[in-house]
């Protein structure tokens, strides 16, 4: 039960990423992805790491039936990254739902 909600706030984020205008063509390089800053912030913008490494991972996490993380605070970085930018607030939203979701299975 847990995989299906976690796969249906994945789809919602990349929704929201998308109707944002913030969803990218192109992958960033391979040194790019390659960061072990935290959410790749010395290499990628913030929407690039959720595209093309958090949700991805995540789905391989569900795929492979492995345990998903259980202690996940994403939403304050977006918080962080898009303050004073209302027009993101959907994705927040999303995102927190998601830490929360992940969270509760302690």
């Amino acid at each position: 039960m847990l995989s299906h909600f976690t796969r249906d706030k994945l789809t919602r984020l990349q929704g929201d990423l998308v109707n944002a205008a913030l969803w990218a063509d192109m992958r960033p390089s391979e040194s790019a992805m390659q960061s072990s800053a935290p959410f790749a912030c010395d290499t990628m913008a913030f929407e690039q790491w959720l595209q093309f490494i958090f949700i991805p991972k995540m789905h391989h996490l569900l795929d492979s039936a492995m345990p998903l993380p259980t202690a996940i605070a994403i939403a304050p970085m977006a918080q962080h990254v898009w303050a004073g930018k209302p027009e993101f607030c959907r994705i927040i939203k999303t995102l927190t739902e998601l830490d929360e979701l992940l969270s509760e299975t302690k």
